[in-house]
């Protein structure tokens, strides 16, 4: 029996499924996040090549004809990866955005705006090309996404800290949090762990589930960050709209994918926004995991 492997890598987690001609699915596998400029290169081979070996290990009967790797990172690192593997089939690349777009669009045209720890806004335009807005990584923003919502509320909360008075008592439910996530007290003692920690970007975005709690309890600042985090998503997609999709009697399928983007107070935002910009479109927010959409572009593929 033939079988195709599919994978979803992102910054966080990377996820493997075998399926056979049908679609079924025989074996799965996770693993950490396979991001290269995360992870470093070395270490994105190493967790790809031992997590499809995982896999192979829980189904091993079969050839397998065609491996379809969906990954955050560098498309050349992964196209030369691509090329070292052997006893996979045929081995395509693409990028991380084409299954979300997928479960967004059904393969017509269409947007998707995903946020995890990164975020990017994709699109198939009416003539069947993919476009791809963002994604540029934690350095220069990823608006919308985990880390650009932790770094936002940090910030935030630092400059509350920095103007402290009155004691933990004084502050504000943000800077609260702040104090408790890292476990410092102060300006001072945060501020040299953010600069100092390796594992500081880790921090960062782990903050950004609080910040969405806080939001959703009323909690001002945080309502802030998350509307002038999504805002700057809003205005990468607005782009992709108004440049690739003419205006049309038709609604645009937008699909909104990732557990960020889905909670209430991204939601809200987004719904408010779409509004203000007159976008035409159907806002359709997504609870599949992108691994099905890996399963989609698979059966689909020839």
């Amino acid at each position: 029996m033939n079988c195709k492997i599919g994978v979803d890598g992102g910054g966080t987690k990377t996820e493997l499924i075998l399926i056979d001609a049908a679609g079924t699915v025989l074996a799965g596998h996770s693993a950490p996040g396979c991001n290269p400029s995360q992870v470093g290169p070395e270490q994105a081979r190493a967790l790809l090549t031992g997590a499809l070996a995982a896999l192979r290990a829980r189904h091993p009967d079969g050839a397998v004809e065609h491996t379809l790797i969906c990954t955050a990172g560098s498309p050349p690192f992964w196209r030369e990866f691509a090329a070292t593997l052997t006893g996979y089939g045929r081995v395509t690349t693409v990028d991380d955005s084409r299954p979300v777009l997928e479960l967004a669009t059904d393969g017509q045209p269409g947007l998707v705006l995903h946020a995890g720890t990164g975020s990017f806004v994709a699109a198939r335009a009416p003539d069947g090309t993919i476009h791809y807005a963002g994604g540029l990584g934690w350095r220069f923003g990823d608006p919308g996404s985990g880390f650009d919502l932790g770094r936002r509320g940090l910030g935030l909360a630092l400059l509350e800290l920095q103007a402290a008075r009155g004691g933990p008592a004084a502050l504000s439910p943000l800077a609260a949090a702040l104090c408790a996530h890292t476990g410092r007290a102060d300006y001072p003692a945060n501020s040299r762990l953010f600069y100092s920690d390796p594992a500081a970007n880790a921090l960062i975005a782990g903050f950004a589930p609080r910040v969405l709690e806080l939001a959703a309890a009323d909690c001002g600042p945080a309502q802030q960050v998350v509307a002038d985090s999504i805002t700057d998503l809003a205005r990468q997609a607005d782009t992709v709209i108004h440049r690739l999709f003419p205006p049309t009697a038709a609604k645009l399928p937008c699909g909104v994918s990732g557990r960020i983007l889905n909670s209430p107070p991204a939601v809200f935002a987004l719904r408010s926004l779409a509004g203000k910009l007159n976008w035409p479109v159907e806002l359709r927010f997504i609870d599949t995991a992108p691994i099905e959409g890996v399963r989609r572009l698979l059966l689909a593929a020839r």
